[in-house]
């Protein structure tokens, strides 16, 4: 079999324009070409497709779990791999799996976790996202508040020893519990660094951008909001144009009409992009699952603890995708940039992920012409077809 593969018969998008009556070619899992149909090599093996169209895999930034599997509850190779598995479904190609505020033996194993995926190649696994423990406990949401603490030189440590281990490292912390200096030893060590659970005011939030932060996590909740004299962390994440933030686009999380307030906003380099904030619920019919001992109960198409609190989101990043473009009104090119290479250009990895140009991996999803989910592809291989 020919090590060259043509992918032909759908529409494809490559993350920033349309080609028609053309073919995706696929080289030792990377992206070659795309070429028009009748160019197709003739010593290429051919997939044809039966309409629809091709997009850029989706990369979900922040995924607490799926396919029935909680990182928390098992931080182990065989969960992430599990986790990623759930995901490819609904069209994510590329994810962290995202571990929620813990003790330090748990962060300690799901380090470890992440790097044994790494060394297996898990299809789809991007690398980690720690969201915690250093947080706010004024916006701790769902976060165990016994388990938030400052971050201290072992932590920090912990952390730089976890980046060179790991592809990618992207950390969630709170401005009032980190330094300064803090953020800047991260993000020289390579480590993403998202501000999130914060209720800092616009200029310390403001710092630690200043200091290396470049993301905000699940833009509007857990954080302070915008105000006429204290603008917030809403405010600072608006105003910086260089910052990423991540959004939950359930219609339950944020209000539609705040989504399209930040779009206004947000003008770039740094974008909105999506994330589902997904639990193990994901691929299942779960209606139950816990957390740090919690239970959190699936309903309405939301998660939540006993007291009403939000517990991760109840979404899937095609979802997600669909929502922005009918309910918000994003046009659907711009709802598969904020899943696909928005998200790769705030973990700075958009040569490899969120597009489809050469030297890209070959992670795309296969749509129908009703944006519904028809088959997925991960480095070149299918890993899922509906």
């Amino acid at each position: 079999m020919s090590d060259l593969a043509a992918i032909t018969g759908a529409r494809i998008f490559d993350g920033h324009a349309w080609h028609d009556d053309a073919a995706l070619l696929i080289e030792f899992g990377m992206v070659s070409a795309i070429v028009p149909q009748n160019a197709v090599p003739a010593q290429s093996s051919v997939v044809h497709l039966d309409g629809g169209i091709m997009v850029p895999g989706f990369v979900d930034l922040q995924v607490n779990g799926g396919g029935g599997v909680l990182f928390n509850n098992d931080p182990s190779v065989a969960a992430i791999r599990t986790i990623c598995a759930a995901h490819a479904k609904f069209g994510t190609t590329a994810l962290l799996p995202t571990l929620i505020t813990d003790t330090v033996e748990v962060n300690i194993a799901a380090i470890a976790a992440g790097k044994s995926a790494a060394d297996q190649a898990v299809p789809g696994f991007l690398g980690l996202h720690l969201e915690g423990p250093h947080l706010s406990l004024a916006r701790k949401g769902t976060h165990e508040p016994r388990l938030i603490r400052p971050m201290d030189d072992a932590d920090l440590a912990r952390l730089i020893a976890a980046r060179a281990v790991l592809p990618n490292l992207l950390v969630t912390v709170a401005a009032e519990t980190v330094t300064p200096d803090q953020i800047a030893a991260l993000s020289r060590a390579g480590i993403s660094v998202s501000l999130g659970h914060s209720d800092a005011g616009f200029d310390a939030a403001s710092a630690a951008f200043d200091a290396g932060a470049t993301m905000a996590t699940h833009l509007f909740n857990a954080m302070s909001q915008l105000g006429n004299r204290e603008p917030g962390m809403v405010g600072a994440v608006l105003h910086n144009q260089a910052i990423y933030a991540g959004l939950i686009a359930d219609g339950i999380h944020v209000h539609p009409a705040a989504i399209q307030f930040a779009l206004r906003a947000k003008s770039g380099p740094g974008r909105l992009f999506l994330v589902t904030d997904a639990m193990s619920q994901t691929g299942t019919d779960l209606t139950e699952l816990t957390l740090n001992g919690r239970a959190i109960t699936r309903a309405g198409g939301a998660l939540r603890l006993a007291d009403g609190t939000l517990a991760g989101a109840d979404l899937d990043m095609i979802d997600a995708v669909n929502f922005m473009h009918h309910a918000i009104g994003v046009p659907f090119e711009e709802a598969l940039r904020m899943a696909a290479l928005y998200p790769a250009q705030a973990l700075g990895i958009e040569q490899t992920h969120g597009q489809l140009l050469p030297g890209a991996t070959a992670n795309f999803v296969h749509l129908g012409d009703d944006h519904a989910m028809r088959a997925t592809w991960i480095g070149g291989a299918e890993v899922f077809r509906s």
